[in-house]
């Protein structure tokens, strides 16, 4: 949780700090989730899900492909800790979720927000598909765009 505050003090992510990050790290929907480390120090985080409650990405990839949602994994929880950036390891990580998606016979999708605007190019670099970019209401104030993508076929 340490690399995750580094982050979102560096970068805003997550857009809201959760008041139980232990918690927001290993959400119910919970596959996988795999760590990295450089010189023995943790540096980075990705996690492999059930689709959820919010996350928009499966509903687009499954409307298009004409099946159900259920047959999707979600890419979530990302990060790496600034001073660990320009070794590809947030290639490696989602990588390692991708493979493991298709091992069980799930296609990845994610969700990122648009002001993200590294992690979009990491995926767009990855040869994602961006499906689409809708607002999401995250609270009664707090309307959010996000970039919908599903990793390529």
């Amino acid at each position: 949780m340490r690399v995750l505050e580094e982050v979102h003090q560096c970068d805003g992510y997550p857009v809201n700090w959760p008041d139980q990050p232990d918690e927001w790290l290993s959400q119910a929907s919970l596959l996988e989730a795999w760590v990295a480390e450089l010189g023995g120090r943790l540096v980075g985080h990705v996690s492999l899900s059930r689709n959820s409650e919010g996350d928009l990405a499966p509903g687009l990839w499954s409307e298009r492909n004409g099946t159900n949602k259920a047959l999707t994994a979600v890419v979530s929880r990302l990060f790496v800790a600034p001073q660990a950036r320009g070794y590809g390891i947030g290639a490696l990580l989602v990588g390692q979720a991708v493979e493991e998606a298709r091992r069980r016979g799930l296609h990845p999708v994610l969700d990122v927000v648009a002001s993200d605007t590294a992690a979009a190019a990491l995926y767009g670099r990855l040869g994602w598909e961006l499906m689409a970019t809708v607002e999401q209401r995250w609270g009664p104030s707090q309307l959010v765009t996000i970039h919908c993508y599903a990793a390529a076929s």
